[in-house]
């Protein structure tokens, strides 16, 4: 939810905001206009019950006919307030639902546009040339099903399309990166957090996961409860209904959890290996700071990113997401790519958003200053996630049909330096 005071004031900034996501700009007009017709109605019921306290002490003290002829009075007066107090809640109602529809405020230089427009800011490191290591590389499912890591054929069949087991080296080589990345994230600052993987309709509602995108979210109707895409929705109601002492710095959380995504939209799209799946595990990182603090958290959690990748010794790109690719809640996100040999381009690992105040307006998060109580910023960012193994797998794969592992990795895997379809290898 945005800042209505912010809004009231600058409406054209709002409108340049959905004129750059490629969002409809007469909404600004339209909750403006609700907002003046639940203001109005508001004054008008606060005024004619304040007219019913009033009369009220009238017939108390009237006698006789003048006061059954007040009682008669008092109780149109008494049918009139209830009218009004039931169009002060049908246009209540009415501004709320327009603007829950309302996406958050782009931070100023978000490039306009679709995914397509998303601005690259950088690349590191050279993709590997495997041409001059004189063989073809095999891609992360081949290689997955000869070292006997990935099985995606048992996964359909037990769960359906977009399912998979992880065996073996393919287990031990998730669980590896997601405990590097704990210890990362804790190394930062950040609380190491097991989630709960299910959540209320006003959780995942306040994390603005039920707008333009809840095709994408799975839904248990009969207990009213939301499986989780992302830890972010858990960790950003953790602190729901609360006021937060933020002296000491940000509130930083890291959290660890399966992860799951109807991927509604992408028929079609990525069905070999596990590039995109219903059912993934996760490291999400998740800050509360100040408002004047959220860039600079921004650019610490993308820092953190940029750790995990060079650790993983992964070539990367850095992308600023186009406005019409943020989701409602982000004001700014910056996506990190591995370069991925077998499709020769960049695909996505991770996503840091800056969700400035929206989120914790909806959950009713604040923190406690010298000027009374204000919303906070939060903000989110991948640590690892499945799909890293799909760039691990890809760019160190050898001749010899194994996996070299890389140095920062070995210590979470026993030392191992290698797996090929002998076992592991250790120096």
């Amino acid at each position: 939810m945005i800042d209505l005071t912010q809004l009231r004031e600058n409406p054209d900034r709002f409108k340049a905001s959905q004129r750059a996501r490629g969002a409809s700009e007469s909404l600004v007009d339209e909750i403006l206009s609700a907002d003046a017709s639940r203001r109005s109605a508001l004054t008008a019921f606060e005024a004619a019950r304040a007219e019913q306290k009033g009369f009220g002490k009238q017939v108390a003290q009237a006698k006789g006919e003048e006061k059954a002829a007040l009682v008669a009075q008092a109780k149109e007066l008494s049918s009139r307030v209830k009218a009004l107090q039931a169009d002060a809640d049908e246009a209540e109602f009415a501004f709320d639902a327009l603007l829950r529809k309302l996406p958050n405020l782009i931070i100023d230089g978000v490039p306009a546009g679709g995914e397509e427009d998303s601005a690259e800011l950088r690349r590191e490191g050279t993709p590997r040339d495997f041409s001059a290591d004189g063989f073809e590389p095999k891609d992360h499912q081949e290689l997955g099903e000869l070292l006997g890591a990935i099985d995606t054929s048992r996964g359909a069949k037990v769960s359906g399309a977009r399912f998979y087991y992880l065996t073996g080296f393919g287990a031990r080589l998730e669980l590896a990166l997601l405990t590097m990345a704990l210890d990362v994230v804790e190394k930062h600052g950040f609380t190491a957090t097991i989630t709960p993987t299910l959540v209320k309709p006003e959780v995942m509602g306040g994390t603005g996961f039920l707008g333009e995108h809840a095709d994408e979210v799975y839904r248990l109707e009969a207990d009213d409860l939301f499986l989780v895409g992302t830890s972010e929705v858990p960790l950003a109601g953790y602190h729901m209904d609360e006021i937060l002492d933020l002296s000491g710095g940000p509130r930083r959380y890291a959290g660890w959890s399966p992860c799951y995504r109807r991927e509604a939209g992408s028929y079609g799209k990525d069905t070999r290996g596990i590039l995109r799946v219903h059912q993934f595990q996760k490291v999400e990182m998740f800050s509360y700071v100040r408002a004047e603090d959220a860039e600079a958290e921004h650019a610490r959690m993308l820092a953190i990113q940029e750790e995990m990748l060079a650790k993983c010794e992964l070539a990367y790109r850095v992308l600023d997401i186009a406005a019409g690719d943020l989701g409602d809640s982000a004001a700014r996100k910056f996506d990190t790519e591995a370069w991925i040999p077998t499709q020769g381009t960049y695909r996505e690992l991770t996503s840091t958003s800056n969700c400035t105040t929206f989120q914790s307006r909806r959950l009713k998060i604040r923190e406690r200053g010298e000027d009374g109580t204000r919303p906070v910023a939060t903000l989110n960012g991948t640590a690892a996630n499945t799909r890293w193994l799909v760039a691990l797998l890809e760019n160190h794969q050898q001749a010899d049909g194994s996996v070299r592992i890389p140095e920062a990795l070995r210590p979470y895997l026993g030392g191992m330096t290698a797996y090929g379809p002998e076992g592991a290898r250790y120096a």
